[in-house]
């Protein structure tokens, strides 16, 4: 398993939908980057210069929404992830 350092967060991305709303499948290059996905793993957060540490607001479990070209993807055994920065992520689904 991957864990993240500083203020990065791992995220398990949800995968783009197969048709549209007609019934119509989409080949993979016509879909989406999904911009949701399930905090797999949180790091320990931003740390100031004054050795002072801001958490992440996210943690493991939660659906999250961030920027659509944010992150790096790796790969871990079958699995494929998204590294990100706290700060590209942009909500928490409820």
């Amino acid at each position: 398993m991957l864990k993240p350092l500083g203020n990065r967060v791992i995220v398990e991305a949800q995968e783009a939908k197969e048709e549209t709303v007609g019934g119509i499948v989409l080949a993979n290059n016509a879909k989406e980057k999904p911009q949701t996905g399930v905090v797999v793993a949180v790091g320990r957060g931003h740390i100031l210069q004054t050795g002072e540490t801001i958490k992440p607001e996210v943690k493991k479990g939660d659906t999250v929404v961030y920027d659509k070209y944010a992150g790096t993807s790796v790969e871990d055994g079958d699995k494929t992830y998204l590294v990100l920065k706290s700060n590209d992520i942009l909500a928490i689904v409820e």
